[in-house]
């Protein structure tokens, strides 16, 4: 990331429009971000689906939060298994090591 009030300007197409974007992020992150709601936003908006333009963008907002909103909760689900698992760990090597703590090794 850079310092903040150094925002890189970068130029992005997303739905066959250009857009000049200031971000504090490196300019290749802002590029594939912006590339990857073009690729989501060209997705609702195939060829053949009759869709108006800020409604397929309202809709690509929605998949990219759900998105989002799943991969958050995979990586709560993440953090909460390996939360048990080093409980476990420690409890193990606790364990393992009460016997040789009693006889004073």
């Amino acid at each position: 990331m850079t310092e903040r009030g150094s925002r890189t300007p970068v130029t992005v197409i997303i739905g066959g429009e250009e857009y000049k974007v200031r971000a504090d992020a490196p300019p290749e992150y802002t590029r594939a971000c912006a590339a990857y709601v073009d690729q989501t936003l060209a997705e609702i908006s195939r060829p053949g689906a009759l869709i108006e333009g800020h409604k397929a963008a309202i809709l690509a907002a929605l998949s990219l939060t759900d998105q989002l909103f799943k991969a958050r909760a995979e990586l709560d689900a993440l953090r909460d298994e390996f939360a048990r698992l080093a409980a476990r760990l420690a409890a193990d090597i606790d364990a393992a090591l009460a016997p040789d703590l009693a006889s004073g090794r």
